[in-house]
Formats: structure tokens, C-alpha cells, sequence
């Protein structure tokens, strides 16, 4: 598969079709909790493109590739998540998603006019929506950032695209006009300027904006595409600073927005690689805002902190070993207390796994192999995966060795589960 070529988006759409089809069957009765599910785990969330997507030829593809197949298999996932019918065929699933190309289309023309894209050829044959979304893709990827291996950078200039995703939801329920057209313009421009109040808070949370965070801020602006004047509002913000209680966000019926906009704040405070105690109060002010718990902000924190330990590796800004050794500590301890929580649960997970049980009874005499270790791993992510948080945040696979493992569950788990 080519990215570069023509027909890359029918030849993407076949390759997943697994995927699209498990996603419409699991949509579930919260299609934003499940949205979540799918795209957090790429990085298309904080403007990356780590997703574990495995294409023929990937390789060679660039960072810009990657980020076009994330945005079209985002956008038609939102498509399959937000569809009110159930989908019960190949047929009807042919459908969602040929509507959902289509949808493509017509979105980016109306909804972002700097990249409309003529519906016909120069020798005036009509293009298909598949030719026409693909175009605009193209298109819509060429304005986001090109500073390849910089997470800072695609994070502050990229992430502007989950807010394609998130008002693409609400579009396709619509029968696009002009005044519906001018209304999801104007959301557009709000929802870019209400990233810039979150980063400025957000920014001033310790009183002492650091030089990354202002050089970082500057990137952000420059992708924003804002009119001079809210351009200029936005700087004035960012230099002063603004308080929770003055953001007034357009986020009230929203969970997904609202879980961006927390999850752009953390980030942003990590910007300098540190977190304070007067940063991770605003937080908790934040989250009272935005009518979060602390269970939710605990939630955001290890679904960040999970994605930056799987992707230390791509994310070049971040590596130093200090600092991996900090935030992996701080998500052990996290997932530590949660696993506490739900010692019960994980115990009656154990017992009825005969592989788990047969494994533990053996390690008690007898070293296990690699294949067994690694069975016993991937048994318990999956016992892990019980735990209602994680019905919605993805744990970090490659992060979770068995020692790491066996660090998270309860103590004397092991000993309680075997008879």
C-alpha cells in the first residue's frame, strides 16, 4: 500500500475491514467512550501518528503518511461509532463507510473553504467521493506540521486535527446548508481559540511560564489559522494568563471534548518535563470545571502517561532516562492502587484462567520459558483489562513486561489464587 499513490483510501478501507467491522458491532451504548478508545491510543489525540498500524511497504512511508491514514481511518471510525442503526451486514457496513467517505468531502468543502477541492476534473468528469476525499486528506495533512521526531511540535502544531474528528461527529447527522455550514465554521474557530485559553491556564498554573512553553505556545498559534485580531487576543491571553473559572469552554455536553481539553492541559504542563504540586492543583481546579472526579483526572493521567512510556522510543523530545524512570514509577503507582482496588475482581479473573493457574503453579518450582513468560504476560493485560478504567483507556503492551506486571498486581495475589 502506497499512501503517495492514487486509490491509497480504497485500498486502506479494504485492509481494515476487520477493524471497522468490530468496531461497528462494539460501539456500545457511549460512542464518544469508544471513539476515545480508538483514536487515544494512536497519538492523533496530541498530533502524533504512533498508532499500531501495520500496512505492507510502511517502512517507507513518511510521518505525513502515517498522520493521513490515522486522520481517514478517525473519521470513519467516528462515522461507524456515532451511526444510530446497528450494523448487522458486509452490506450495511459498505454503506456507513462509503457514506462516511463521502462525508469526507463534503466537510472540508464547506467546513474549511481553504482547502475546497473541485468536485469535477480539468476535462469535467465528476470525481467519486473516494477520489475526492482522498485529495482533500492530502490536502488537510500538507497544513500540519512537517518538524519530523519533535513530539513538542507535532503536539502544539498537530493536535488541532482531533478537533476535525470531534466536529466531524456532529456533521454527518446533519443535512448540510449554508447556515449549518456557517455554524460548524464558527465551532471550528471557537474550539481552536478554547485550546488556547486551555495552554494558557494551563501555562500559568506554577505563575512562571517556562521558555518551552511560550516557544511551544508560538507553534501552536502558527497552525491555528486564526483571524489577526483573535490572533492577537490569543497572544494577549497567553501573556497574562487566565483563570479556570474565566475559560467558559464549549464543552458541557461533550465527554471526549472535555477529556481533550484536560488531556492538552497535562500536556502542556509537561512541556518543561516536570510536573509541580501547584500544576497538579490546577488540575484538580480544572477537572472541577469541567464536572471531572478525581477518579476521571487519575483516569486522563494514566492514559498520558501510558502513551508516552509505550512510544518513548518515537517520541525524541522525551527521552532521558530520568525522566522515563519518573513517569514509569508514577504509572506503577497508579495502576498499582487501581489493581488494589479491584483485587476481588483480578483474583476471580485468575482462578478462572486454567493457562494463569497452571503457570503460577509451575513457577513456583520450576523456571518458566520465554514462551511461557510471555504467555503468563499477555494472560494477565488481559486480566488486567477487566478493570472498568481500562474499558476505555489502553494499556501500554510493550510497556508491560512481566516484572512490571507482577510489580502492578496486588501482593500475595499469586498466593491467594493457588490452592
Amino acid at each position: 500500500m502506497k499512501p503517495q499513490g492514487k486509490g491509497w483510501l480504497k485500498n486502506y478501507l479494504e485492509l481494515r475491514k476487520d477493524l471497522l467491522k468490530n468496531l461497528a458491532r462494539t460501539r456500545g451504548s457511549h460512542p464518544e467512550h469508544s471513539l476515545y478508545r480508538v483514536i487515544q491510543p494512536t497519538g492523533l489525540m496530541y498530533g502524533q501518528s504512533v498508532g499500531e498500524v501495520e500496512f505492507p511497504g510502511m517502512e517507507e512511508w513518511t510521518e505525513k503518511d502515517k498522520m493521513k491514514i490515522l486522520l481517514a481511518e478517525s473519521l470513519v471510525s467516528s462515522s461507524l461509532v456515532f451511526n444510530d442503526t446497528p450494523v448487522d451486514s458486509p452490506d450495511e457496513l459498505s454503506d456507513v463507510v462509503m457514506k462516511a467517505v463521502e462525508n469526507i468531502g463534503n466537510f472540508y468543502n464547506n467546513i474549511f473553504p481553504e482547502m475546497a477541492t473541485p468536485a469535477t476534473t480539468l476535462l469535467g468528469r465528476r470525481k467519486t467521493p473516494m477520489e475526492l476525499a482522498e485529495k482533500i486528506l492530502e490536502k488537510r495533512i500538507e497544513l500540519t506540521s512537517d518538524l519530523e521526531g519533535n513530539f513538542w511540535a507535532y503536539f502544539f502544531h498537530n493536535s488541532l486535527l482531533f478537533l476535525d474528528i470531534y466536529i466531524f461527529g456532529q456533521w454527518i447527522h446533519t443535512n448540510a446548508d449554508r447556515i449549518v455550514a456557517d455554524f460548524f465554521r464558527y465551532e471550528r474557530d471557537e474550539l481552536r481559540f478554547s485550546i488556547v485559553k486551555v495552554i494558557a491556564a494551563a501555562a500559568h498554573a506554577n505563575k512562571e511560564v517556562a521558555f518551552e512553553e511560550k516557544r511551544l505556545f508560538d507553534l501552536f498559534l502558527s497552525g491555528t489559522d486564526l483571524p489577526a485580531d483573535k490572533r492577537k487576543e490569543a497572544q494577549q491571553i497567553f501573556d497574562k494568563g487566565i483563570l479556570v473559572e474565566e475559560m467558559n469552554l464549549p464543552a458541557e455536553n461533550s465527554w471526549i471534548l472535555k477529556k481533550f481539553f484536560l488531556e492538552i492541559a497535562m500536556l502542556t504542563l509537561w512541556a518543561d518535563r516536570r510536573m509541580e504540586e501547584e500544576e497538579l492543583d490546577f488540575l484538580r481546579s480544572f477537572c472541577r470545571y469541567l464536572n471531572f472526579s478525581d477518579e476521571d483526572l487519575e483516569n486522563s493521567m494514566i492514559a498520558v502517561e501510558g502513551f508516552v512510556l509505550e512510544h518513548w522510543d518515537q517520541l525524541a523530545r522525551l527521552q532521558n532516562k530520568t525522566d522515563f524512570q519518573h513517569v514509569s514509577e508514577q504509572f506503577i503507582s497508579r495502576v498499582s492502587t487501581l489493581a488494589e482496588k479491584n483485587r476481588n475482581r483480578i483474583l476471580k479473573e485468575l482462578e478462572s484462567s486454567r493457562e494463569v493457574m497452571s503457570l503460577i503453579k509451575k513457577a513456583r518450582s520450576n523456571e518458566l520459558t520465554a514462551a511461557e513468560k510471555e504467555r503468563m504476560r499477555t494472560e494477565l493485560i488481559k486480566v488486567l483489562r477487566t478493570i472498568p478504567t481500562f474499558v476505555i483507556v489502553s494499556l501500554p503492551q510493550r510497556f508491560l513486561t512481566l516484572p512490571i506486571l507482577l510489580k502492578i498486581l496486588p501482593k500475595n495475589l499469586f498466593a491467594e489464587g493457588v490452592s
